[in-house]
């Protein structure tokens, strides 16, 4: 009853971290009516395209889209930083997260089991269920094992009835009993199981999310760590720094690529079109556009031919941007990325673009660096501002205008060099990267596609819980070889004086009852030693 209880109560403090996520979400939300007044609603009776009212103090509800209002959100269930982050009509939210003093109406994009929150509670509920490949070992090890003893029981048996003294019926039974009590495997079912179930639930309270089990066996030997760029080791958020244009007023010529960057998804595209409605510019309404991943885009705008992205995306459609490279280079030094355009054929003008670096990634890098890890950054920007980067993070290797799609080649080719590789990313193009490494490491903040392919999630999009996972895999494979150890252990010095091999010495027999205590004791001391996970420091 012991052991039953600790192992319950192990598996209770992995369970509150669920149920402590569950309780954060709301169960009333203010939806607006097509006439404009509001009524307060069930959560469950939200959908996607509502219109809702958070109010100063109350928790969003539902991720969604800031469309009216300005506010400061507590988003540190989240992102772990205590500073409340300012919202405006554009701005991102996420459920469960508190508002400030201001009022918001927000859009509804995800709800029910879509939203961010929920998809936390299903990846630890999942995780739980799985099973770690030194799991797999170990009832290959206890089918055997299980073999092993019912023999051993019965050499012992017709050894007291052949040549133990009388009453040998008595001996033989009692003794055999004794071996097979003394030997129930319990312990070693319960070896990795419960080390694993305390290791997800401690990675949870952390902000780190195992898909499965094996996802923390493999964590320990990485030595290799590939991240892309933007929104793994940047904020994710870059902005317009910089801007020049020849032939065309610098404003007109703005107005134009807006017009065809409004039209992408890439967060460089979005930076132009926030710095030109920043400027009080209206983006030009574009047609026949064509977007070509990694490289840039190109539409049509009032009859004219725009093109917008890289020297290489201008050079293969005949147009020649030497006379810009100059300015080019010294932006790129500066850790910028720099995009083209041209109008009409011709090259018109560049702009530069700066994507902060998170204040946790140089600490996150140095942290790795001196675990052994080697760090090697893929991204698609310029050599120079590949080079950049990576000189001022202290990053081993820097490779430079990665197409998407090259991405898990490169991880493949480290793999081919003997290399355990981990892949952290955020992005959709970050996807078969992530499932091609040996650990696929998520960010929290990006899309869903790379949390799906990934191994590991990190909810605050920190790198530094990359540092906490390897810490905490490397503490729960020792846990497991503990156990394992323990439990085998014990068993091989049991059953021998089960068996009665001090008898002839010393006149000693171990009785079935004390047997029975002591294989309980065996699964109390498992338990109790998982338990110890929950004192990791990460």
């Amino acid at each position: 009853m012991l052991g039953d209880f600790l192992q319950l109560r192990a598996m209770g403090q992995t369970s509150q971290a669920i149920q402590q996520l569950l309780k954060l979400a709301p169960n009333l939300a203010w939806r607006l009516r097509d006439d404009g007044t509001e009524e307060q609603v069930a959560l469950q009776t939200v959908a996607v395209g509502n219109r809702l009212r958070v109010k100063p103090g109350e928790k969003v509800p539902v991720d969604g889209t800031v469309i009216e209002g300005t506010s400061r959100i507590d988003e540190s269930m989240i992102t772990g930083e205590p500073v409340p982050v300012a919202k405006a009509a554009g701005d991102k939210v996420t459920g469960a997260t508190v508002n400030g003093n201001g009022s918001l109406l927000v859009l509804a994009e995800r709800v029910g089991a879509d939203t961010l929150l929920a998809r936390i509670v299903h990846m630890v509920g999942e995780a739980q269920r799985t099973r770690a490949p030194i799991q797999r070992l170990a009832d290959i090890i206890a089918a055997w094992f299980v073999q092993i003893v019912v023999a051993i029981a019965v050499v012992t048996a017709l050894t007291w009835w052949f040549f133990g003294p009388e009453p040998r019926l008595a001996y033989a039974f009692v003794n055999a009993v004794a071996v097979l009590i003394i030997a129930c495997p319990c312990a070693v079912g319960l070896a990795t199981p419960i080390s694993m179930t305390v290791a997800m639930g401690q990675g949870a309270r952390a902000g780190i999310l195992f898909r499965n089990a094996e996802a923390i066996e493999r964590m320990r030997d990485i030595d290799t760590l590939v991240v892309d760029k933007t929104g793994t080791l940047t904020l994710g958020r870059p902005s317009l720094t910089d801007f020049v244009a020849e032939g065309i007023a610098e404003d007109e010529a703005l107005a134009l690529i807006a017009g065809v960057e409004q039209l992408s998804e890439h967060p460089i595209g979005l930076a132009i079109v926030e710095g030109a409605k920043s400027r009080g510019l209206t983006p030009g309404a574009a047609g026949a556009f064509d977007a070509v991943n990694g490289l840039g885009v190109q539409a049509e705008i009032d009859g004219q031919a725009v093109l917008v992205g890289s020297r290489s995306f201008l050079t293969q459609r005949g147009v020649d941007t030497q006379q810009w490279e100059g300015r080019a280079e010294a932006w790129r030094a500066e850790a910028k990325t720099v995009v083209f355009f041209a109008i009409d054929g011709a090259a018109a003008g560049m702009a530069a673009v700066a994507d902060p670096i998170k204040e946790s990634t140089q600490e996150a890098i140095t942290a790795l660096k001196s675990a052994g890890v080697r760090i090697v950054m893929l991204t698609g920007d310029s050599r120079s501002t590949a080079e950049a980067v990576a000189r001022r993070l202290g990053i081993d290797e820097a490779l430079a205008e990665v197409l998407p799609e090259d991405k898990a080649g490169h991880v493949k080719r480290l793999q081919a060099e003997g290399r355990k590789v981990a892949m952290a990313g955020d992005g959709i193009n970050d996807a078969p990267a992530l499932a091609q490494a040996d650990v696929g490491i998520a960010m929290g903040t990006g899309t869903d596609v790379a949390m799906e392919s990934a191994g590991v999630t990190l909810v605050k999009g920190d790198l530094r819980g990359i540092t906490r996972a390897a810490v905490l895999s490397r503490a729960t494979m020792r846990n497991i070889r503990q156990n394992l150890a323990f439990a085998f252990g014990y068993n091989a010095l049991g059953i021998p004086i089960a068996a009665g091999v001090l008898y002839p010495a010393f006149g000693l027999l171990l009785s079935p009852v004390f047997a029975g205590a002591a294989m309980a004791l065996s699964s109390v001391s498992v338990v109790t030693n998982a338990l110890r996970l929950n004192r990791v420091k990460l």
